[in-house]
């Protein structure tokens, strides 16, 4: 018997909910029920959500004021009204994110975050707890597709935030075994030479599932097949998210660990935005968010069945609301039901972010996400991007607000230069980062294979 998974779901979230109202289990059941209800009650849900969000951005929120001549509009058909608003880029967020925090809103209450930085680009935003237990919420009904309950073991191939120090860094630990039930592999420094101990860990602590980045899901697996190190522990699901999951990348995951691979799709700056069911289906979190997809060039909204860039709009966060918010993202939209039966509309595809992993000198991997944990402390850095031009040659390109080197950078090279020991970084302040071929900015670039790819 799990003793943690019985604590956490016994006492600890009973605790929570008692002591500070938490409301992710209350959630999670309400979204449980509403994935099976006829698509006409559902539409009707999202419908009544989205008409309290707007009435509430125009007559609150700054950035949205100057809408409130389509208050009828609103009330007579909130979808209709959504698209008189304008596509929210980053850029434009960026400028004046004050101006979207709602007057009304607890300020003492808000909880800061920021994006990944996988653009390159990082943006600083606030959410409310409301928020974030429907993100939770719709994670754990994800999960819960496949057997796994809020309690389940689990084991990361994950990253510590990079800046903390020991004794904060071993708190985060403890709090992740024992109040999360989670342990965690670093994906920032994947040493073949410290696989047997990684293989002995995965067998001794028999997760029943496996979580991480999908790149460094699969280099984990790749080493695993190499060192002919079998996975013998029964998993319930392999759970790829924050990069765009190959399908070369999940027949190397479902052949070395004998599970499904589950596909999560989401981003800090948008919750979870869709998840994998057993069926195949990529399904949209369609209780919390209103999806659109819009042409790359012209901003017109797209049919189902065409590539485009994803429109998010978070029916929850009133506190700091970006309607019709451009992740970056490009989506197409299916056109067909899902065979599991539920109404949730499906992604056909996702392209998500893209992380390059790394190669030092004395022959780790390095996950590319690492570099922008560094990073993203510094506000001054606007957009970055690190190419690996070779195992013994890097190159960093920031972008600064004014230009200037920003104060904390010797600080981020330091911590660089730990994660690439060897390896001669250079550092040129630029004007912007190029566009990849796909017109995503990609803050990791490897110019050069791996071993063995």
């Amino acid at each position: 018997m799990d003793l943690i998974k019985f604590a956490i779901e016994k006492f600890l979230y009973p605790l929570m909910e008692a002591r500070r109202g938490n409301q992710v289990r209350a959630n999670l059941r309400w979204l449980q029920d509403s994935e099976r209800r006829p698509a006409h009650e559902l539409k009707s849900l999202r419908e009544e959500k989205l008409r309290r969000l707007l009435l509430h951005c125009v007559e609150h929120v700054p950035a949205y004021r100057q809408y409130k001549e389509l208050v009828p509009q609103i009330v007579a058909d909130p979808m209709a009204a959504l698209r008189c608003f304008p596509v929210l880029t980053k850029e434009a967020f960026r400028l004046n994110p004050e101006s979207f925090i709602a007057d009304d809103a607890d300020r003492s209450a808000l909880i800061a975050n920021n994006s990944g930085g996988s653009s390159g680009q990082p943006v600083q935003f606030f959410m409310d707890r409301r928020t974030v237990e429907f993100y939770e919420a719709a994670r754990w009904r994800g999960l819960g597709w496949y057997g796994i309950t809020p309690g389940s073991r689990s084991l990361l191939i994950w990253g510590n935030p990079f800046e903390l120090d020991k004794l904060a860094e071993r708190r985060y630990r403890l709090t992740e075994r024992y109040l999360k039930n989670r342990r965690i592999i670093p994906a920032y420094a994947l040493d073949p030479a410290a696989m047997p101990q990684h293989w002995r860990l995965l067998h001794r602590y028999r997760p029943e599932y496996l979580y991480g980045y999908a790149g460094a899901l699969t280099l984990f697996a790749r080493l695993l097949k190499e060192q002919n190190l079998p996975c013998r522990v029964p998993l319930k699901a392999v759970v790829s998210t924050s990069e765009t999951l190959h399908p070369w990348q999940r027949e190397l995951l479902e052949e070395v660990f004998a599970a499904p691979v589950v596909n999560e799709y989401g981003a800090r700056d948008g919750g979870i935005i869709a998840y994998q069911c057993p069926a195949g289906g990529m399904h949209l979190s369609a209780e919390n968010l209103i999806a659109e997809v819009a042409d790359i060039l012209t901003g017109e909204l797209l049919p189902p069945g065409e590539r485009g860039l994803l429109l998010v709009t978070d029916l929850n966060n009133f506190s700091q609301p970006r309607l019709r918010y451009q992740l970056g993202d490009e989506v197409i939209a299916g056109e067909h039901p899902c065979s599991c039966g539920r109404v949730m509309r499906l992604l056909e595809e996702t392209c998500g972010r893209e992380d390059d992993i790394f190669l030092t000198t004395g022959g780790r991997f390095v996950h590319g996400v690492a570099f922008a944990n560094c990073i993203k402390r510094l506000p001054e850095v606007e957009a970055f991007q690190i190419v690996q031009l070779a195992p013994a040659e890097a190159k960093v390109l920031p972008v600064t607000r004014g230009g200037q080197e920003p104060p904390g950078l010797d600080g981020v090279k330091a911590d660089y230069q730990a994660l690439l020991p060897g390896t001669r970084i250079s550092y040129q302040l630029v004007d912007k980062i190029p566009p990849s071929a796909s017109g995503k900015i990609r803050y990791a670039v490897r110019q050069f294979p791996l071993p063995h790819d």
